[in-house]
């Protein structure tokens, strides 16, 4: 007889089993073992004679978090296939106008035409070539289409790039409140994420002296992302140029720069957004992020870029070749229509956000002690909702944290929101306002009936 453990080893008559473990047709895996308990429903031994697999996790999955935006997408996913109705409008940066038409004329014209192939890792020359054309129109800067590396969406940009830059030992800077994904990406590389504290009275824009000090001889990277995913802060000419400036100095010279300029074309009351390889000596140190997903809303056609030089792509480019080979060639075709086609229509899908934003806004400023600063650019609020913690709900559940409200909005009023533990701010929430101007109102008008519904204990009075 034997006894069965999960974990890669088991007792036959009394003497430890090491042979390595072997699923077999109808084994633990899919009939005696039982994954729910972790164990083996036969003691006696499996019906097929084999032994259950190890079930050890990679420190690679353990050590870091899901992704916090995706998980509570998904929850609302699955409540609306239960027919339950939930606003979930405002959760997940994605916006709610279709991408040009330019681009879902090439979509159907790359399928029709056979355009439907591998591509190079790299992406077409075509594409690269319009990217080239587009930053240096667009953004003043110059690169090459070998500088130059297209894939499956910014993120896989990021996580490429991070990968072939930094190791153990690293630190890399991460500005907080910040894009959910950075800290782990940061750890998927080796390297430890160093959190770069902002402050909502100064719009969140990075702090040059905190900057100069967060920087230590192990810093291999900052991360910049501007306009910013949660705060919407997008840092001006003179601010972009003070974070340079410290980077300039001889000690700092070794520090790349990660420039996330996935909302660079989201930018409200006459900002201009300005590259980071823009400004003076920075080209050769900054690591260029965009892609197709919010200003153009192909978020589906998964499709960004990272444009650096030469030996940065490359290595970029080996590790894709291991990953992912290429982009999706469809997707690439439609890529290059949208970078072809007028700006105008963009230009005109700000403007409706912009009075989105200003609505959101509104709504905000009438929920007595919430407090939010006023965005610059991207597609989201991030109020403090602070002053409503240590309230109970009509249950009797104390809500101490952002991610308690969340769940508590969600499951009492059917609306989704993210909580800002997931950004580093624990005092926030976020709301992106790409959405339907019914879909804002519900949902901001709901919050703050939530919040004035907790009961607060009553602040002592003073003599």
């Amino acid at each position: 007889g034997s006894a069965h453990s999960p974990f890669g080893t088991s007792t036959v008559n009394g003497m430890q089993d090491t042979r390595p473990h072997t699923i077999l047709g109808g084994c633990c895996g899919s009939r005696c073992f039982d994954w729910s308990t972790l164990s083996c429903q036969q003691l006696s031994g499996c019906i097929s004679g084999a032994m259950a697999p190890p079930l050890r996790l990679s420190p690679t999955v353990t050590e870091i978090e899901e992704s916090t935006t995706v998980a509570i997408f998904s929850k609302v996913s699955d409540m609306k296939s239960r027919g339950e109705k939930v606003n979930g409008a405002l959760c997940v940066g994605q916006p709610d106008f279709p991408p040009p038409p330019e681009a879902i004329k090439a979509t159907c014209e790359a399928a029709e035409k056979g355009m439907t192939a591998y591509t190079g890792v790299n992406g077409t020359l075509e594409l690269r070539q319009a990217i080239v054309e587009y930053l240096k129109e667009h953004k003043k800067v110059t690169y090459k289409p070998d500088e130059v590396v297209v894939a499956c969406g910014g993120k896989q940009a990021i996580y490429q790039v991070m990968l072939a830059l930094c190791q153990k030992g690293d630190e890399v800077i991460v500005p907080a409140p910040y894009w959910t994904s950075y800290p782990d990406i940061v750890k998927l590389s080796g390297a430890t994420p160093v959190i770069l504290e902002t402050k909502a009275e100064h719009g969140y824009a990075i702090d040059p002296a905190a900057l100069a000090a967060a920087i230590t001889p192990r810093t291999r990277m900052l991360i910049v992302c501007n306009p910013s995913n949660p705060t919407g802060c997008a840092m001006t000419a003179e601010q972009l140029e003070a974070v340079a400036e410290v980077l300039r100095r001889p000690a700092n010279e070794g520090v790349f720069v990660l420039s996330d300029e996935i909302y660079e074309r989201i930018t409200f009351d006459g900002l201009k957004h300005v590259s980071f390889a823009a400004l003076g000596g920075m080209w050769d140190r900054t690591l260029t992020i965009n892609g197709f997903s919010k200003a153009f809303s192909m978020t589906g056609y998964r499709l960004g870029y990272l444009a650096a030089p030469k030996p940065v792509v490359q290595a970029v480019s080996k590790l894709q070749s291991q990953i992912t080979s290429c982009a999706t060639s469809i997707s690439q075709h439609a890529g290059v229509a949208a970078l072809k086609s007028p700006m105008s229509y963009i230009d005109e899908k700000v403007v409706e956000l912009k009075e989105k934003r200003d609505l959101g806004l509104g709504l905000l400023a009438k929920i007595p002690e919430v407090t939010c600063p006023v965005p610059g650019g991207a597609f989201y609020l991030f109020p403090d909702i602070s002053a409503y913690f240590g309230g109970n709900t009509s249950g009797g559940e104390e809500i101490n944290d952002s991610t308690k409200l969340c769940l508590h909005l969600l499951d009492e009023y059917r609306v989704a929101l993210v909580p800002g533990d997931a950004f580093g701010a624990p005092r926030c929430l976020r709301l992106s306002y790409a959405a339907t101007v019914e879909n804002i109102t519900d949902a901001i008008t709901k919050l703050g009936l939530c919040l004035q519904a907790l009961q607060r204990p009553k602040k002592a009075r003073t003599a």
